[in-house]
């Protein structure tokens, strides 16, 4: 049963997702640092992240994410090239948050314009792969002597940024989510329990009404 106020709490969260921002994280060693993008992403109204699941997969750490892989679709892409081709032909702008002679200043990308960054491993960064396939390279200024941070800090330092301008440009003011994917989601947040038990027996979601109740008929299995 959805409560008048987590209804509420979710439809707003809903009406600030952007569908044409995201993060590509590559083979990504250490969940904890996955956990702390997905928390990231969740903050910033990221709707789904993309990732090639590194040596041991797509484990998530909760007390990390604090729970925000309820909120973002996580999509695993089996190679880096198909994810690269997954977002190219939904117009993305690949940008590589990348220390080098061709990077710019992060702050001076417009993320305004669909855009996915693409994170690399702990170690060694973003790969030559990915830097081939990127757009833009970014990176963040360093003042001390170490000359990186870590993958979940820059991530969110360049998300911060996106935010701030897509802010100022009133894309968090109105719903940027297409409307069978808004009811698709609401029912999914709003009744988690019945939506897998529809999908399990290939049921299509009842009705919900403003209140976020079940309005339709209740499913029941065949």
């Amino acid at each position: 049963m959805a409560t008048t106020d987590r209804c509420n709490r979710l439809n707003r969260v809903l009406q600030q997702r952007q569908p044409d921002l995201t993060v590509l994280a590559e083979s990504l060693n250490k969940p904890r640092n996955f956990s702390a993008i997905v928390r990231t992403c969740d903050a910033v109204g990221i709707n789904e992240l993309h990732a090639v699941p590194g040596e041991e997969g797509l484990g998530i750490y909760w007390k990390t994410s604090q729970g925000a892989e309820k909120w973002v679709k996580v999509r695993a892409h089996d190679t880096l090239e198909a994810a690269c081709a997954h977002l190219r032909a939904r117009g993305f702008q690949l940008v590589a948050a990348h220390l080098s002679d061709q990077a710019r200043d992060y702050r001076t990308l417009d993320y305004t314009r669909p855009t996915a960054l693409v994170v690399g491993t702990e170690l060694f960064g973003v790969s030559e792969l990915a830097l081939a396939e990127a757009d833009q390279q970014v990176k963040i200024p360093m003042m001390g002597v170490t000359q990186s941070l870590n993958v979940s800090v820059a991530c969110a330092i360049v998300l911060y940024e996106a935010l701030r301008q897509r802010q100022a440009a009133g894309m968090y003011g109105h719903n940027r989510l297409d409307d069978r994917l808004l009811r698709k989601q609401r029912f999914e947040w709003l009744h988690p329990q019945v939506a897998e038990f529809c999908r399990q027996r290939g049921l299509q979601y009842p009705e919900l009404d403003e209140e976020g109740s079940i309005a339709g008929d209740f499913p029941r299995g065949v």
